[in-house]
């Protein structure tokens, strides 16, 4: 990825202040109901940072984060739509990812970015499963609203936070001046 456009993504995700904060139930909801909406094992809301992804919500799977150079979503957040891999063990794009070779023993993967309305891709809502599966065309659909859904969460979140912090600000002017 161009540094100058890795740059503007990294200073995108971060002003969003989600990385590294606690659980969310709002979030946590969405990931379990995809894994019963899509009928697979694991469902993660990822944010890819500099050097790792992760985790803002995952369901089935017992991690917060995982380097950036193994985890899949590295490359789903350069695509533009749904990114697919229906059998990690034949596709070229994962065959010696540690993910597909090691305990993990992932086979499909399927992410849709979060995608901010400035255009940058933050990172993923995406579905694991340990055997090949494909996506129809109704599938990438929800998965693509649900990263929809997501991303105007992470606004609604940005817009709150800055709201407060104006009116803190407005507070501190009107003491100082009387």
């Amino acid at each position: 990825m161009d540094p100058i456009i890795e740059n503007k993504r990294l200073e995108n995700l971060y002003k969003y202040e989600i990385l590294d904060t606690p659980p969310d139930g709002y979030f946590e909801e969405i990931t379990s109901l995809a894994t019963n909406i899509f009928n697979v094992p694991i469902a993660i809301i990822t944010l890819v940072d500099k050097d790792r992804i992760w985790f803002k919500s995952s369901y089935g799977i017992d991690a917060e984060e995982i380097p950036r150079s193994t985890g899949l979503c590295s490359s789903a957040i350069m695509s533009p739509d749904v990114y697919i891999v229906e059998d990690a063990r034949q596709d070229p794009r994962t065959l010696s990812n540690p993910l597909v070779t090691g305990l993990m023993g992932l086979q499909f993967y399927a992410a849709a970015p979060l995608r901010t309305p400035e255009g940058y891709n933050l990172g993923t809502i995406c579905l694991i499963d340990k055997e090949p599966r494909t996506l129809d065309c109704q599938e990438s659909s929800m998965l693509r609203q649900l990263s929809r859904i997501i991303i105007s969460q992470f606004e609604l979140k940005l817009q709150a936070r800055l709201l407060v912090k104006e009116i803190h600000e407005n507070i501190a002017k009107s003491t100082k001046n009387e």
